[in-house]
């Protein structure tokens, strides 16, 4: 007599409720600043990074792409309905609201005062920031955030894509959020 394979993928059903379980087991909110993220298909990839990780809010900084671009369209998959966004403002305007909205602005940085991102603490309400795909967070953002991580990386590549790299944050700090449920 077979048994049943374990590894069998999951039906949309079963998925809904895998979903709907880690959803009602996550508390902490979280947002994003985009700063002078210009490429729609960044801008799109964040977005659907986002989404799937129940970020709340977007704020878009500087000349950042908006998800209203039909290339943004084109990978975000209509994911932008799912987060509220605000249109692009000055950098300090947009660490200045998410601090009146009672998050911790965390940049995405490499910076002498950086700490690796799993060694760093991102927990309760925190606005993660991240900087365009050339220059990365200007230094007017970086003054304003309460604190800086950064990726550690061991290849002969210098940097991550920018929505791979919010991709790989947004991540860790829910994975810093459920494992801190496991503990108590």
């Amino acid at each position: 007599m077979s048994t049943p394979n374990p590894r069998k993928q999951l039906r949309p059903t079963d998925v809904k409720r895998l979903n709907r379980n880690w959803r009602r087991a996550t508390t902490g909110r979280m947002a994003l600043i985009l700063e002078s993220v210009t490429s729609p298909f960044n801008v799109g990839s964040i977005f659907r990074s986002a989404a799937a990780f129940g970020v709340d809010t977007v704020w878009l900084a500087g000349n950042a792409t908006p998800p209203s671009n039909p290339k943004v369209q084109k990978t975000a998959l209509g994911t932008d309905r799912l987060v509220e966004w605000h249109e692009p403002v000055p950098v300090a305007d947009a660490v200045k609201a998410a601090k009146e909205e009672g998050f911790r602005v965390v940049a995405v940085e490499l910076t002498a005062d950086a700490v690796p991102l799993h060694a760093s603490d991102l927990s309760g309400d925190v606005c993660l920031l991240v900087g365009s795909e050339d220059h990365g967070c200007s230094p007017a953002s970086l003054e304003a955030a309460d604190a800086v991580v950064y990726i550690p990386q061991v290849g002969r590549v210098g940097s991550f894509n920018v929505s791979v790299a919010a991709a790989i944050v947004i991540a860790e700090s829910r994975r810093q959020e459920w494992a801190s449920m496991e503990d108590s």
